[in-house]
C-alpha cells in the first residue's frame, strides 16, 4: 500500500479566482492595520495628488500607508527590504493586493509625505484612547540614543571644512585646466556640476557652523545687555564672573553626511546620532514622541510635558496629567516647581546614581530636600518604581525586537518623522494585541 500524503502540486491551476481573505487568519496584524487605515483621515496624503486623473497612475495612497505602517510594526524599515517582502511574505502581499511597488516608489512616498506620515501618530493615539487603552494617572518620560545614518568619521571642524573646500576647488580647477586647456569650460561634465556632490555638503556644513556661531554671539550679546539693565536698576555690579565671549570664529564640529546629528554618549561609548524622546502611560502607550539634537535630557522635562498635552489635545483626549516620572538627567528645579503649581506632580531624583556624590556633598536647599523626602516615602517609592516598568521596556522592544536602533533617513525633520512612525506602530501593536485578546 502506498504512503498517504497530502497533494503538493505547484502546477495546479485555480478553477476560481483566489481570495486574499483566505490567505491570512482573521486575527492577524495585517487585517488590523488595514482596518485602522480605512478609518484614518488621509486627506493630507490624497490631497498631494492631481485631482484630474492626468498622468501616470500612482499606487493607492491608502495601500502605501498601510504598507509602511505594517512594515514598521514588524521591524522592516528598509525600502528594499519592504519591496522584497512584498513578493515573498503573505501578509505583505495581502496588504498590497498582490501588487509589488519597487523600493524607489516606497522611498519617494515616505519622503513626499513626511509630515503627513508623522501626523499618523496622533490618529493612532486617538484610536488607542477610544479603545480605553490610555490612562493618564501616571506617565513616564525618558530619552534613548539612536544612531544617525552617518558615520562619526565624517565629522569635521570649521577649519577642516574650509581647508577641504579650498583643496577640492583647487583640485577641480587643475582637473579642468588639464581637460579643457584654454577653453571656457562650458562643456563641464555632469559629475563635476552635480549639486549633491561632496563639495555642496561641505559648503552646507560650513554654513551651519557659521549660523550656530552667530546664534551664540547673539545670545551672548543679549545676556550682556540684560545684565547691564539689571545692574542699572539695582545701582551696583552683579556678583560673579562676567560671561565669557564666544570665540571669534566657529570652533564646533559638524557631520558632513548628516549635519543635524551629533556625537551622543551611550553605555557603549559615543555614537553619531540623535536623542529620541518618548512619554508613555503606565500601560506603555506612547503619548508623545520627539527627536532632539544632542544627547542632554536636562531642560527637557517641561517641554516634553507641554508637548504631551498638545498631543493629547490633538488626539481628542481631555484627561489631565497627574504624576510625571523622569530620571535625574531631567532635573531642572524651576521647571519642576512650575509643573507642581499646575497640579502635575513631577518626580525627578535630584541626585544621579552615578554622579559620585556622597550624602555630605549633595545639593542642599528646599526643593532638593523636599524631593528626597517625597521619593523616600512609601507612596513616592511605589510611584517611582513604575518608571522601570513603563518607559525603559519600550526602548528595549523598539531597538532590539523591532531593530529600530538606527535612523534610515537623514536630517532632524526626517528623523523626527521616522521616530513618530516608529512610536505610532508601537501603539498600533498595543491596540492590535488588546483588541485581539478582547475578541478571544
Amino acid at each position: 500500500m502506498a504512503q498517504n500524503f497530502l497533494s503538493c502540486d505547484r502546477d495546479q491551476s485555480y478553477l476560481m479566482p483566489p481570495s486574499l481573505r483566505d490567505w491570512l487568519a482573521e486575527g492577524e496584524l495585517a487585517w488590523c492595520v488595514l482596518d485602522v487605515v480605512a478609518e484614518m483621515d488621509l486627506r493630507a496624503i490624497f490631497g498631494d495628488y492631481r485631482a484630474d486623473g492626468h498622468g501616470r497612475a500612482a499606487h493607492d495612497p491608502a495601500m502605501m500607508t498601510a504598507l509602511l505602517l505594517y512594515a514598521y510594526a514588524v521591524g522592516e524599515r528598509s525600502s528594499r527590504g519592504i519591496e522584497r517582502r512584498c513578493g515573498v511574505d503573505v501578509a505583505f502581499r495581502v496588504i498590497c493586493a498582490n501588487q509589488q511597488p519597487d523600493h524607489a516608489t516606497i522611498a519617494r512616498f515616505r519622503v513626499r509625505h513626511e509630515e503627513a506620515l508623522a501626523g499618523l501618530f496622533s490618529q493612532v493615539l486617538g484610536l488607542c484612547a477610544r479603545a480605553g487603552l490610555v490612562s493618564l494617572g501616571v506617565i513616564a518620560l525618558d530619552g534613548t540614543k539612536l544612531a544617525a545614518n552617518a558615520a562619526g568619521m565624517a565629522t569635521r571642524s570649521y577649519e577642516q571644512i574650509v581647508k577641504e573646500i579650498l583643496a577640492e576647488a583647487d583640485a577641480i580647477d587643475q582637473a579642468e585646466n588639464g581637460r579643457f586647456g584654454e577653453l571656457r569650460g562650458d562643456e563641464l561634465p555632469p559629475e563635476l556640476s552635480d549639486p549633491r556632490s561632496r563639495r555642496a555638503r561641505l559648503a552646507e556644513a560650513k554654513r551651519q557652523l557659521e549660523d550656530e556661531h552667530q546664534a551664540e554671539l547673539d545670545a551672548h550679546r543679549e545676556h550682556l545687555e540684560a545684565r547691564a539693565r539689571r545692574e542699572a536698576e539695582e545701582g551696583k555690579k552683579l556678583r560673579g564672573r562676567k560671561p565669557t565671549a564666544p570665540s571669534r570664529q566657529p570652533v564646533g564640529k559638524v557631520n558632513i553626511t548628516d549635519p543635524d546629528s551629533r556625537p551622543v554618549k551611550t553605555r557603549q561609548g559615543f555614537i553619531q546620532g540623535y536623542n529620541a524622546q518618548a512619554v508613555t502611560t503606565a500601560d506603555q502607550i506612547i503619548v508623545a514622541a520627539e527627536v532632539l539634537v544632542g544627547g542632554q535630557d536636562q531642560g527637557q522635562l517641561e517641554p516634553m510635558i507641554r508637548h504631551t498635552i498638545t498631543e493629547l489635545q490633538g488626539a481628542g483626549i481631555a484627561a489631565k496629567l497627574e504624576v510625571a516620572l523622569a530620571d535625574a538627567g531631567y532635573w531642572k528645579g524651576e521647571q519642576i516647581q512650575r509643573l507642581w503649581a499646575e497640579g502635575i506632580q513631577a518626580l525627578v531624583p535630584p541626585d544621579s546614581r552615578d554622579d559620585g556624590k556622597t550624602a555630605d556633598h549633595q545639593r542642599r536647599g528646599g526643593i532638593y530636600e523636599h524631593m528626597r523626602r517625597v521619593l523616600a516615602s512609601d507612596r513616592g517609592k511605589e510611584l517611582y518604581r513604575q518608571r522601570g516598568q513603563t518607559i525603559e521596556p519600550i526602548f528595549g522592544q523598539t531597538k532590539h525586537n523591532r531593530r529600530a536602533d538606527r535612523f534610515q533617513r537623514r536630517g532632524l525633520n526626517a528623523c523626527r518623522s521616522e521616530w513618530r512612525l516608529i512610536t505610532a506602530t508601537h501603539n498600533l501593536l498595543k491596540y492590535w494585541k488588546a483588541t485581539t485578546a478582547a475578541v478571544a
